[in-house]
């Protein structure tokens, strides 16, 4: 049985949401047993045969500070959560909360692996194959160092081997052109480590990919700081919502338009769908010595099933054992990883 830990109040909308989705997700996996996690009013009355569940006696909000989160709300609902993984009654953690917090409450409780510095949160984007584009980091890292974005590309290569069963998926590193001499000082430097990880086998090195490339899906993944994967991440959201929009609107404007939609309904319905960002909500907090996954606040039910679904896969596929060999290969190239446990001051600040 893979056992997942749920923060059921986070999110824009909490139980609501979560409860749900939580319900349909066991009806369809026999093989999971869940244990949710929210305050006791929210979670009278629920029960399902494979489903724990433990109260908590605080919320985190989406506008908590980072200190409030990790040293005032020590019951939280988030925290407890991702107890459960510390104290091995779960595999993996999934909430909707707070992303800073989520990713501060993790780090200090489980703490990151031998060998990485900063966790990432690694995300997926649709492409034109049909496919996703995995990039990262999505948020966590505003200001990232060269060595930083070799561990973040070793643990997105562990994570897609995970999602896809390819061994050997392919690295891009995003840039301003593709030839080696574009790019500042990090991005060059990044170059250089990416280019020696493959040749020394530890990663399957494409090259520098442009922006339009993770649409493309010209690599399996695609590196990059924080601040730019989360702009490329709302970028892809907002475009798809906008295209959507507009053919809603262009084939309604009257009855020529709306005979057309209806011909071609079958090939809207399939470009919705692979548009539809829901479909590959849930990020992994790669690089903590537990499972942890982000869904966006946002999420509906559908949204955040897909979520508690990339958690089961990566528990099930022993995602945090596929890191560790990754990392471990790779351990001359990590340059001057801080490995050591940081103070609890030091993350919040």
């Amino acid at each position: 049985m893979i056992t997942i830990a749920v923060d059921c109040m986070g999110g824009d909308h909490g139980p609501r949401v979560t409860l749900p989705a939580c319900t349909s997700f066991l009806d369809q996996h026999a093989d999971v047993q869940l244990i949710l996690v929210g305050l006791p009013d929210s979670m009278a009355g629920y029960s399902h045969a494979r489903a724990t569940v433990v109260l908590a006696s605080e919320v985190v909000t989406m506008d908590d500070p980072l200190e409030v989160a990790l040293r005032r709300k020590k019951d939280s609902s988030m925290r407890v959560a991702i107890m459960q993984v510390k104290d091995g009654a779960a595999q993996a953690a999934v909430s909707a909360g707070n992303t800073g917090a989520l990713m501060a409450i993790s780090r200090y409780l489980l703490k990151t692996m031998d060998g990485i510095d900063r966790p990432a949160i690694a995300g997926q984007i649709p492409n034109a194959k049909g496919e996703a584009t995995t990039v990262l980091d999505m948020g966590a890292n505003v200001d990232c160092s060269a060595e930083h974005l070799l561990q973040f590309a070793v643990m997105g290569s562990a994570l897609v081997s995970v999602l896809t069963g390819e061994e050997n998926p392919t690295v891009g590193l995003l840039n301003i052109g593709e030839e080696a001499i574009k790019g500042n000082e990090v991005i060059k430097k990044t170059g250089e480590l990416l280019r020696t990880a493959a040749k020394t086998g530890d990663l399957n090195f494409y090259g520098n990919v442009e922006g339009n490339d993770i649409f493309k899906g010209t690599a399996d993944i695609v590196v990059c700081d924080g601040f730019v994967g989360n702009v490329a991440l709302k970028a892809s959201e907002g475009l798809a919502g906008m295209i959507v929009d507009f053919l809603k609107r262009e084939f309604s404007r009257n009855l020529f338009t709306k005979f057309a939609a209806l011909m071609a309904y079958p090939v809207i319905s399939a470009l919705k769908n692979r548009m539809d960002h829901r479909r590959y909500n849930g990020g992994a907090l790669l690089g903590l010595r537990g499972l942890v996954f982000k869904s966006h606040g946002s999420a509906d039910s559908l949204a955040f099933g897909y979520a508690l679904g990339r958690a089961y896969d990566a528990a099930r596929n022993h995602l945090l054992d596929r890191v560790r060999v990754r990392i471990a290969h790779a351990a001359p190239l990590l340059g001057n990883a801080v490995v050591a446990v940081q103070p609890e001051s030091v993350i919040v600040g």
